[in-house]
């Protein structure tokens, strides 16, 4: 059985020593699922919806965009990375707005949080600028699709 990577030999709270690893390409994309109601969904113009604090899914983007530059500093035990890139896309399905964060980087350690990080920050800035409208906003589900690089890949169906 695996043990939890960021403890110590003493069961102590630890970052991961990534030294002796190799630099590998490392991507990651994350989805975050915000629910929203009717009433939110008649001020969808085009692609996106417009509000008295602007447009909603490109400051969503670009807060999503500054998060996952700064997980390190929300997450305790996360490495600083520098990332290559970072594209979060919002579409819309019914009363749903997907967030997915696509992040890669040139590193040693993945990049799984940042793409997490991204997506979720994305989702809560939808949320911050449509609760004028409605308090009827659900942040479903956030979850990790895919990730390239590392020990082992992964991809969600």
């Amino acid at each position: 059985m695996m043990g939890f990577s960021h403890l110590n030999a003493e069961g102590n709270p630890a970052m991961v020593d990534v030294g002796a690893k190799t630099v590998s390409r490392r991507t990651a994309r994350a989805r975050s699922i915000v629910t929203l109601n009717d009433e939110i969904m008649q001020h969808l113009s085009g692609q996106d919806i417009t509000t008295k604090k602007g447009p909603v899914f490109q400051t969503a983007i670009i807060a999503g965009t500054m998060a996952a530059k700064r997980t390190d500093d929300l997450i305790p035990l996360c490495h600083s990375l520098g990332l290559d890139n970072c594209q979060i896309t919002i579409r819309t399905e019914g009363n749903e707005a997907i967030v997915d964060c696509l992040v890669s980087t040139e590193g040693k350690t993945g990049v799984e949080m940042e793409a997490l990080v991204g997506a979720s920050v994305a989702a809560l800035t939808i949320y911050d600028m449509c609760k004028a409208f409605s308090h009827d906003i659900v942040i479903r589900e956030t979850k990790l699709m895919e990730k390239t690089g590392g020990k082992r890949d992964f991809k969600r169906d």
